[in-house]
């Protein structure tokens, strides 16, 4: 993957701002996805107490099945830091972490598991063998990382489209990536998508190369290319998501003010505007990677638990909605 990122992005959610702020987007999602039977998931390189917890923490509630994948002495060692029984859970013995991607990637392929979980690993290890040519999980599309994000006082969940993985996009990626959110947005039943293509400014100009490409993109969604949802761009972040903004620019779109899909020009762009969402907003980030063969989950040590349970989360429905998908194909 040419434009893949070099270091791990993944999720960042710091628990001091959330101790306070109530999250119902997530506490929605999470008790949609309990509803599902738990999904079975390889957990890569648990080797320490806070990714351990996170996979049991989600196992208990019925989100997903375990299994360890890593060194099994270690993941015993931090079973036992954790004070915590893994007696019950099959551990895949790896010698290290960079066996661990490549035997969890493995299983994915054999059809043993459902997704991938990172666990204390560094992202582009993990990712370096999901996206390998030969052996990794590769489809048509191009991968692609998306944050769901529950912002406090927000009436509906945002997803953030790619802030961890394409550092610059070309617009042939960019197509791949806004049709994986769209893909995401409909598996967690958004009873409207509308994408909103973020730039500095709300109107074409060839000297801001990503106004062009998001008129291109809109242009694309007219023809049928990119389906699922409604376009709208260049947005402006302010005229996306605040419809008093929109209406003072004069700006009149479906999605403008309304937006729940934000696509961003590039990972700085992504990355800045995840985590201002953060840490400056009380804001969780459940993380998943998308255009894979599987799902990948991916958590970050900072996550919040209800972070972490909200990316297992997503995970599993987007495992439903490509069953439902196949189902209907076949039917």
């Amino acid at each position: 993957m040419a434009s893949s990122s070099p270091s791990s992005s993944s999720s960042s959610s710091s628990s001091t701002p959330h101790s306070a702020a109530p999250h119902p987007h997530y506490d929605r999602l999470i008790a949609a996805a309990r509803a599902l039977p738990p999904l079975r998931v390889a957990v890569v390189h648990p080797v320490n107490a806070v990714s351990l917890e996170a996979a049991l923490a989600s196992a208990a509630l019925g989100l997903i099945a375990p299994t360890l994948v890593g060194p099994r002495a270690k993941i015993e060692a931090a079973a036992r830091e954790a004070g915590a029984d893994i007696s019950h859970l099959t551990i895949v013995d790896a010698p290290h972490s960079h066996a661990a991607a490549d035997a969890a990637v493995a299983m994915a392929l054999r059809g043993e598991v459902d997704a991938l979980m990172k666990g204390s690993l560094h992202t582009d290890e993990l990712m370096g063998a999901v996206v390998r040519r030969e052996g990794g999980l590769r489809t048509s599309r191009r991968i692609s990382h998306c944050f769901v994000m529950d912002i406090p006082g927000h009436a509906q969940p945002l997803v953030i489209s790619d802030a961890a993985i394409n550092i610059a996009p070309t617009l042939e990626e960019k197509v791949d990536i806004v049709q994986n959110a769209i893909d995401l947005a409909h598996a967690l039943h958004m009873p409207a998508v509308r994408v909103a293509i973020l730039s500095a400014t709300e109107t074409v100009n060839a000297k801001v190369p990503s106004t062009l490409d998001a008129a291109v993109l809109c242009k694309m969604a007219d023809r049928g290319q990119i389906t699922g949802a409604q376009l709208d761009g260049p947005l402006a972040m302010d005229n996306a998501i605040d419809a008093e903004a929109a209406r003072i620019k004069g700006i009149v779109s479906p999605v403008a003010g309304r937006a729940n899909v934000l696509i961003v020009p590039d990972l700085d762009a992504g990355n800045m505007l995840a985590k201002s969402l953060t840490f400056l907003g009380g804001a969780y980030a459940a993380g998943i990677v998308l255009g894979t063969k599987v799902p990948v989950i991916l958590t970050s040590r900072a996550d919040s638990e209800s972070a972490r349970l909200a990316s297992c989360a997503v995970a599993s429905m987007l495992v439903k909605a490509g069953k439902d998908r196949l189902i209907k194909a076949v039917g």
